[in-house]
């Protein structure tokens, strides 16, 4: 008996995959973003399966192997979406065929755009408005035609604002969580808080509806095609489509299509006039709500932006490839500042050096950075300098959840091979404005710490020094750095857990207890003077220059809010006197992510000391009381057990002056943090986000314990900075 014969399927199955094959090696190809395109004629078998004349050309579509998913989808497959524009836009391509990886779509003869008019050039005016009118006709689809929409679609489909929030909750499942464990530290080091999407979402303000409508979803210069017929211009690729608020597909074409920025008053003009020709409601509410749909592209195309810069340097790390990767992460950064509220962006040399780190983490063949030590801190001995030049190789890789993020710092939490502890490697950033200004070096701090042998739960230094690139060629300046023991979690999958709604009763005992130990540390070779001798008058001296100091804008909002200016706020400040107290080593930031909860040891770690100093021991428990939630009976304990655990010398005359020092927190927070609403400083870190968003409070506070009156009443809001640009 002869061979069983190959059902039909299977030899449609191989003739398509053989013609595939062939259109890969001999067709004329071009590459997007996600996709090549094979252009190639058709032979005998594949011409008749497809029912076609041979040598008609066809579009055989491959996803590229290299692409990154970094964009939102609506409908899984493309021909559907195909089959229903047809109807509508003729001129698309149709989907011939289509199997696992490849897909065969009608030729469309013409030139691409982006090859006659490049990115940034202006668009002539008759092609702006055929351009318009594809628009146009693309809005008049209407959902019956098209594939059935997600059960997570606005069931409203006149609901704009639903629209908009749905599209930032699908950037946020689809692009940002697939890739934060490997590029969520990246992220972190840049700026980008890990729920900035979902915040957009949750800032999307009340919009008027319009009826939705198919929107292409990817308009740009490499899809549209000018036929060589020389008729109307037609789009391709429709993979990205979707349906919903027509505003969208036109914020989408502007930002991507590059348009310069004198014509982009045009296009919109083009689009509403075409638009309403067609669907007039589609264009109500454009000048008011068309900049929350530009705010979500920004803010969106960071991700994509910033992922695929790193995907670069994953492929080939050089000073050329760097370069770009640098100015097109800063570009995007610049862009999504506004809409995702990430206040100040880094400088360009500051994101080359992240991504430097990054790219070296990926060279593990030569290992491209090297470091020179500080010889203020010697070799340790649990961490020889070989674990160092590990801990920095690793740096720029660490997983989503070992990077974070403070007002001041860059931590990365790291466990370098033959060192049985975690450890912590701290950078400072270099965009960070410190209007408080530190004392004594942490490094210092710490060791008189271990030196001292007194119970206080504090990092070990195991390194400082400059990070650099060992190949001169490559452009990476000395980066100063310190390795610290990690005081989070044994399980480095857990993040650390800080007391930010106020500390339990054992956990207040247990910080009483370690700022009394404090005391009896030395520190005379810190600071050889003991500190101030008067040291109210000095906060006090200090806290005027900081005023003195702030910028021209945030000193006249601070006017125009109520608050004094330097030469009042001394004058009120000076009505006070605090009682002489002996002099200890103080923290100085106690706020509650300088806390970390453990569960191997004491309750509580004090972690950042790079704002520690020498002055009386009251201030730091009451600077504590201000920067973290303090139930009554918490505070009253702690005072209780203050008092009872120091020494008389360092607590005398403290229930007549603690109220002061509490007093004169809240009228420094009532500057620094009006500060930080006006430059955008430290909005990622979240102490200071959650210093901002009470401003209102602490601004009543600070000119009611002033003796002044609040001129808050039809001033700027006080929730956040503004945003460029009105963004969502």
């Amino acid at each position: 008996m002869g061979a069983p014969p190959v059902p039909r399927a299977a030899r449609t199955d191989a003739v398509l995959r053989e013609f595939v094959a062939r259109a890969v090696r001999e067709g004329r190809a071009s590459s997007g973003y996600h996709h090549r395109n094979h252009v190639v004629p058709l032979t005998g078998p594949p011409a008749a399966l497809l029912g076609r004349e041979p040598g008609t050309l066809v579009t055989v579509r491959v996803p590229r192997p290299d692409a990154v998913p970094v964009v939102i989808r609506t409908w899984p497959g493309e021909p559907e979406i195909l089959r229903a524009v047809r109807g509508v836009l003729p001129r698309v391509p149709e989907c011939l065929a289509a199997g696992p990886g490849f897909a065969v779509h009608s030729f469309v003869d013409g030139a691409v755009l982006a090859d006659v008019c490049g990115p940034g050039k202006p668009v002539d005016g008759p092609l702006l408005t055929e351009l318009a009118e594809l628009l146009a006709a693309v809005v008049q689809v209407r959902g019956g035609a098209l594939p059935p929409l997600p059960a997570h679609w606005p069931g409203n489909h006149t609901d704009s604002q639903g629209f908009l929030r749905t599209l930032a909750h699908l950037a946020d499942q689809q692009i940002r969580r697939p890739h934060q464990q490997r590029y969520g530290g990246l992220f972190t080091a840049l700026g980008v808080p890990e729920d900035a999407l979902a915040r957009f979402a949750d800032r999307v303000p009340a919009m008027t509806r319009r009826p939705f409508g198919l929107l292409h979803g990817d308009l740009h210069r490499g899809n549209l095609v000018l036929p060589a017929d020389g008729g109307p211009p037609h789009c391709v690729d429709w993979e990205l489509a979707c349906y919903g608020d027509p505003l969208h597909d036109l914020a989408v074409h502007l930002v991507r299509m590059r348009y310069p920025e004198h014509q982009r008053r045009e296009v919109v003009d083009a689009w509403a006039e075409a638009v309403h020709r067609v669907r007039p409601a589609a264009t109500a509410g454009l000048s008011r709500d068309l900049r929350h749909y530009l705010a979500f592209e920004h803010a969106q195309s960071l991700y994509a932006d910033v992922i695929r810069a790193a995907r670069s340097l994953e492929r080939s790390f050089g000073r050329e490839r760097l370069a770009r990767a640098t100015a097109a992460v800063r570009d995007a950064l610049r862009a999504a500042a506004g809409p995702l509220r990430l206040g100040r962006v880094p400088e360009a040399d500051e994101i080359e050096r992240i991504l430097f780190r990054r790219g070296a983490s990926g060279s593990p063949g030569r290992r491209v950075i090297g470091w020179t030590p500080d010889r203020r801190v010697p070799e340790h001995p649990d961490f020889p300098r070989s674990a160092v030049a590990d801990a920095l190789f690793l740096e720029g890789a660490a997983p989503a959840g070992r990077v974070f993020k403070g007002a001041a710092h860059l931590n990365t939490v790291l466990r370098v091979p033959g060192t049985p502890f975690p450890v912590v490697v701290r950078r400072e950033a270099t965009v960070v404005l410190r209007r408080e200004t530190g004392f004594l070096s942490e490094h210092a701090v710490l060791r008189a710490i271990e030196r001292s042998g007194v119970p206080v739960a504090a990092p070990r230094v195991l390194a400082l020094g400059e990070s650099h690139a060992r190949d001169p060629g490559l452009p990476y300046r000395a980066d100063r750095f310190a390795v610290h023991t990690y005081e989070g979690a044994a399980d480095l999958g857990r993040r650390p857990e800080h007391p930010v709604h106020g500390l339990r009763p054992h956990e207040a005992d247990c910080l009483v207890d370690q700022l009394a130990a404090l005391t009896r540390v030395d520190h005379a070779p810190l600071d050889p003077l003991g500190g101030p001798p008067r040291f109210y008058d000095w906060l006090s001296d200090q806290l005027v220059a900081l005023v003195a100091g702030l910028p021209r804008a945030s000193q006249q909002l601070a006017r125009l809010l109520g608050l004094p200016d330097t030469p009042r706020l001394r004058e009120i400040l000076a009505r006070h006197r605090v009682t002489p107290r002996a002099p200890a080593l103080l923290h100085g930031d106690l706020n509650p992510w300088n806390l970390v909860r453990r569960d191997d040891g004491p309750p509580l770690t004090l972690i950042d000391w790079e704002m520690a100093l020498v002055g009386d021991p009251l201030y730091d428990l009451v600077r504590h009381m201000h920067l973290t939630p303090t139930r009554p009976e918490i505070r009253d304990r702690m005072f209780r057990r203050w008092e009872t655990r120091l020494d008389p010398r360092f607590t005398r005359g403290w229930q007549q002056d603690w109220r002061v020092y509490r007093w004169t927190e809240i009228v420094r927070s009532a500057y620094v943090d009006l500060d930080r609403l006006v430059t955008g400083a430290a909005l990622d870190a979240p102490n200071v986000r959650r210093a901002v968003e009470s401003y209102a409070m602490t601004l009543a506070a600070a000119t009611a314990s002033l003796g002044l009156s609040s001129r808050r009443r039809g001033g700027p809001d006080l929730a956040w900075p503004p945003v460029p640009g009105g963004a969502a």
